[in-house]
């Protein structure tokens, strides 16, 4: 059985091994504490939410979610930043159960909608959103700005 959960600051240790086997997923390097620093800033600063998935009393996946707003809806959405679930744990709908908890956290908040992006290789993901009924939206560009004089760790 897949039991999800909000995450509270007593989470962040254990939530952190998660978020950085997520991180070194996505080619970054691993960095624990920093995992830890950053997840316990998120929560205790409100700036997102995040569900938990536990299967068998062990965490095993997560998602986070950003709250933004739409000038031209003139209404909240929230921003699917994050989804992981440990690799030994996949193949047991702990994702889908994730979105699911995502969708029904933007009902309950009269949002307007939940937006991702993935790369374009993620196999599993660019499966599984459609059947969670997104669309994949072939109207807009999304270009990204990187800021040259950017450093790490600093926050």
């Amino acid at each position: 059985m897949i039991d999800i959960k909000p995450a509270n600051l007593s989470h962040v240790k254990a939530l952190a091994v998660l978020f950085d086997a997520y991180r070194v997923f996505y080619r970054k390097k691993t960095d624990l504490n920093g995992a830890e620093a950053f997840l316990s800033a998120r929560i205790q600063q409100n700036e997102s939410i995040i569900f938990l998935a536990y299967h068998e009393n062990t965490m095993v996946g997560f998602t986070q979610l950003y709250p933004l707003f739409s000038s031209t809806n003139m209404q909240r959405l929230w921003l699917l930043n994050d989804l992981f679930v440990h690799p030994d744990f996949r193949g047991k709908k702990i994702g889908k159960a994730l979105i699911k908890k995502a969708q029904e956290h933007c009902v309950e908040t009269n949002a307007v909608g939940v937006s991702l992006e993935t790369e374009k290789t993620n196999v599993p993901g660019n499966q599984l959103y459609p059947k969670m009924k997104f669309s994949l939206d072939k109207e807009h560009n999304y270009y990204f700005w990187e800021n040259p004089s950017f450093s790490y760790g600093s926050e």
